[in-house]
């Protein structure tokens, strides 16, 4: 057990919040326990992308080779497909920086890299298998942990000067601490499946829209990671429809994926994920503090939930490491520092969201069909067919004759509205890989 010489930290859950947390605090010297649930990270994630934002802050870590080195696919450029034909939304080309795309990775990948980077650093710990169960308190004051050994059933205390909550939207700790997020209604639930990918299939990240359907396509090399959107609690009533029903809604609305959808057996094969979109109104109480999802759960629109939550881990880490270096309590108005840090940029990108449900995602899954979607027209190199500029609304007709107006999505998405940087004291020079 780590000593309290310098106030030692308790991090729940290790997901991409809790590890970019625990690896700074390290790095900062403060003793730090990450608890996770599970025995690894091998687990279906699907919001697998980290952006550039985060590459950045890899690369100030030290750990921009060893990500380079995982298994990914690389998104640069955000397409829609219409009925009509494809339009181009953003180009991540022209962003700033070194890292011009998405890196879209294996999240077990991701946060094995983490873990192994922590653990390079003497004050860390990462106790797998440990399911917290409740908060150990002092008055009102949180000082720890209670947590269960899923693998022997033990049960331990884990004493903490601070405890960190990243334990995603469905919070251990934020129920323990008896808190309830304010919630804002979303029109959507999302059905998550595989297709497998073939040779002379378009390339990156593809947004298929019609009347009453909207899906996403994810390219993961080897198969598509696809998100198909419903009403929300409309799982039930799809479901009674049958798979075979689902597999022509796909083909129909995507005919290069026709020749597959058969792979998918059952609906047991399709994934439901209920969208929230909800957030804290305050993020701590004294010894506690939430980040993340835990904090603030975010809708899949922009797929930006994972790289916010890491900008939390580095701000909470920048402001609070010096105050855990000297030892004792956290003030409760340092907490109070890195919500002010961290609120306005996750309001921002909420309400972008929120407008996004109100004025298109609402309106295109409430409506009926009128007919069959338009087929979907690729060219000799797998590549979408362009809709003529005359059938394209107006914002995707400036994007078009305007192209350099296609940085700004390309921005707002890969790297947000305040990017957070790794602290003097956290840098590394690059690392290349040295497991076999």
């Amino acid at each position: 057990m780590m000593n309290n010489e310098h106030g030692h930290v308790a991090v729940v859950g290790g997901g991409p919040a809790g590890m970019v947390v625990g690896l700074l605090l390290a790095r900062a010297g403060v003793p730090v326990t990450v608890l996770e649930k599970h025995a690894d990270f091998l687990r279906d994630f699907r919001g697998d992308t980290v952006h550039a934002s985060t590459l950045t802050l890899l690369d100030e870590l030290g750990l921009g080779e060893r990500f380079a080195a995982l298994p990914q696919r690389r998104l640069d450029r955000v397409m829609v497909q219409l009925d009509a034909g494809a339009a181009q939304l953003g180009d991540l080309r022209r962003l700033p920086g070194a890292h011009r795309h998405i890196a879209m990775v294996p999240q077990w990948d991701f946060l094995d890299l983490l873990a192994d980077a922590a653990e390079e650093e003497p004050t860390f710990t990462l106790i797998r298998n440990a399911e917290v169960t409740g908060l150990l308190r002092e008055g009102s004051r949180v000082t720890g942990v209670r947590y269960t050994d899923r693998i022997a059933g033990t049960v331990h205390d884990l004493p903490a000067t601070l405890t960190v909550a990243c334990d995603g939207r469905g919070s251990a700790v934020r129920a323990a601490a008896g808190l309830r997020p304010r919630s804002f209604g979303v029109p959507m639930d999302v059905w998550w499946f595989r297709l497998p990918r073939r040779e002379g299939d378009p390339v990156g990240g593809v947004g298929r829209l019609s009347t009453g359907h909207f899906v996403v396509t994810l390219d993961r090399g080897d198969y598509w990671q696809c998100a198909y959107l419903i009403r929300k609690g409309g799982d039930a009533t799809l479901r009674a429809e049958g798979i075979e029903a689902f597999r022509a809604r796909i083909a129909a609305l995507l005919p290069w994926l026709a020749d597959r959808v058969g792979e998918l057996a059952s609906l047991d094969d399709v994934k439901l994920l209920e969208v929230r979109l909800e957030r804290l109104r305050r993020w701590y109480a004294d010894g506690l503090l939430f980040i993340g999802d835990a904090a603030h759960a975010m809708s899949p629109v922009g797929g930006v939930g994972i790289n916010l939550a890491v900008a939390d881990a580095v701000a909470a880490a920048r402001i609070l490491a010096p105050v855990l270096r000297a030892g004792g309590r956290v003030p409760v108005a340092e907490l109070r520092r890195v919500q002010l840090r961290r609120w306005w940029p996750t309001a921002l990108v909420q309400a972008a969201q929120r407008i996004a449900h109100r004025g298109l995602l609402g309106p295109v899954l409430n409506a009926e069909p009128s007919g069959p979607a338009a087929p979907v027209a690729l060219d000799g190199s797998g590549d979408l067919v362009l809709a003529p500029a005359r059938d394209l609304p107006q914002p995707l007709r400036l994007l078009r004759r305007f192209p350099a107006l296609q940085g700004i999505p390309a921005r707002l998405v890969a790297i947000g509205p305040l990017p957070e940087h790794a602290p003097a004291w956290a840098r590394r020079r690059q690392q290349a890989l040295t497991r076999p």
